[in-house]
């Protein structure tokens, strides 16, 4: 059976440290995908992809390289949706999993937060602040991925 290939769409990730853990513990191989350079560990499983600065661009190469022996590690709904397609396992850097059953609904959220966002003219928070708990969710999440990727 082919190793697990981690994909992570790298430019807003927090969670890349987690993932080189754990992946490392699997035997993963992981891409760290971006529009520039990132540190990476010294690991012949970790590799560098630096993609071009066009709209898109990661996400393009993310959603060819995604299929049933990847985990993708992204806050985009739209290339998780993408990956989910392809067969990939797709998880949020909170530990969510996008899945084939709620990706509709994070589809239809967001068009609506889009909406929302539009009509307040500037005004708005984002997203809640990343915190221990949600590091300790993904942790969590991409294991128990991992361990059923493992068994078949």
């Amino acid at each position: 059976m082919s190793p697990v290939t981690i994909l992570i769409d790298a430019d807003a990730c927090p969670v890349k440290d987690e993932i080189y853990r754990v992946a490392e513990r699997y035997k993963a191989e992981v891409r760290v995908v971006s529009n520039a350079p990132f540190r990476i560990p010294e690991s012949p499983r970790v590799r560098r992809v630096v993609v071009s600065d066009g709209f898109d661009a990661a996400d393009d190469w993310i959603a060819g390289a995604a299929d049933h022996r990847s985990v993708v590690v992204t806050a985009d709904i739209l290339l998780a949706e993408r990956c989910l397609k392809a067969g990939a396992r797709v998880l949020r850097h909170n530990g969510e999993e996008f899945t084939a059953a709620s990706i509709g609904a994070a589809i239809a959220t967001r068009a609506i937060m889009a909406d929302l966002r539009a009509g307040m003219d500037g005004i708005g928070g984002g997203p809640a602040p990343f915190g221990k708990a949600d590091r300790s969710r993904f942790l969590q999440a991409l294991d128990r991925v991992m361990v059923a990727m493992g068994r078949g």
